[in-house]
């Protein structure tokens, strides 16, 4: 129903995005790895989820990611929700390599992917992860990382962050405190990127 959104950032965390659009703010979930600015004008790629108590808008930086997104939600077993967390839980190019390679260990590795659900990836995407890991090594455009505003919201944007995938409080300001001591946690974007890394 929407290909994108092209329009003013409204708000910004690591998990959320609020894009004015002639006076109507849209407001998607992101990946956490995604690199969207906290201002300026921004185009957002977009896929909605209807579901019968909500429509649930989702954005991505470019093509290439959603369509990623949209190839985890062919997989039996994997809603939108797992599918953001799975991009979430790993660098785009690294999933799609995971999944070429067959690499369910790593796949594991992302918070709430069992087993089962890593080895029905590999089975379900081998081939066309590969096609498209092929076009984007060629030479696909990539987002830029934007470095956001500082401080201790940072740290409570990141836990709030992990939260949204599935860890406890707890179990989220152990891993951003952590991760705070060995990046610089003005950088969101890093810090959540570290956070995940840790587990």
């Amino acid at each position: 129903m929407y290909e994108f959104l092209d329009g003013k950032i409204a708000g910004r965390t690591a998990a959320r995005l609020v894009v004015d659009v002639g006076g109507v703010g849209y407001d998607l979930a992101v990946p956490l790895t995604s690199s969207f600015p906290h201002e300026g004008r921004v185009r957002v790629f977009t896929h909605l989820v209807v579901r019968e108590d909500s429509h649930t808008l989702y954005g991505f930086p470019d093509l290439e990611t959603r369509e990623v997104f949209r190839l985890l939600l062919s997989v039996r077993g994997v809603g939108p929700v797992m599918a953001l967390a799975i991009l979430s839980g790993m660098p785009r190019e690294d999933l799609l390599a995971a999944i070429v390679e067959g690499n369910q260990k790593a796949l594991q590795r992302i918070k709430g992917v069992g087993a089962k659900t890593a080895a029905q990836i590999v089975l379900d995407l081998a081939e066309k992860a590969q096609t498209l890991h092929k076009s984007l090594a060629s030479g696909a455009a990539r987002a830029t990382i934007v470095p956001v505003s500082a401080g201790s919201k940072n740290v409570e944007d990141a836990v709030a962050a992990l939260i949204s995938i599935g860890y406890s409080d707890k179990e989220a300001r152990k891993q951003v405190e952590r991760a705070a001591k060995t990046v610089d946690a003005k950088d969101l974007e890093a810090l959540v990127r570290a956070s995940l890394a840790g587990t």
